[in-house]
């Protein structure tokens, strides 16, 4: 499962890539060490039921959303939840999964799942 989680923080680098390069176009300013920042703040907790993915950027700390560990009555492995808070997830429903990559590709952005 670390390597899906991998691909998922990949996308979201990918992504936050795309929208530095847009903001460096539209006012001049350069993004570079803003990306590397980023990227390098990007982390994955182990909890008992989900992966957590964190996003530190400067002295902001945000959870960019959640992986099932294991099969649970409504979610399967690798689903991909967004945060409701520090430590829970938002459990209305999926919002991709690892294993699935065409699933995920849309609902996960630099700014988070969802």
């Amino acid at each position: 499962m670390r390597k899906e989680i991998e691909k998922v923080l990949d996308v979201m680098k990918a992504d936050y890539s795309e929208w530095a390069e847009r903001c460096s176009n539209n006012t001049g300013m350069n993004m570079t060490n803003s990306r590397a920042e980023y990227d390098d703040g990007l982390e994955v907790r182990e909890g008992s039921r989900y992966y957590k993915i964190i996003s530190n950027k400067g002295d902001q700390r945000t959870v960019a959303g959640f992986v099932v560990k294991e099969g649970h009555p409504k979610f399967k492995e690798g689903d991909l939840l967004m945060a409701a808070s520090w430590n829970a997830p938002a459990k209305n429903f999926a919002r991709g999964n690892v294993f699935d990559e065409e699933s995920f590709k849309g609902s996960v952005h630099w700014t988070g799942i969802g």
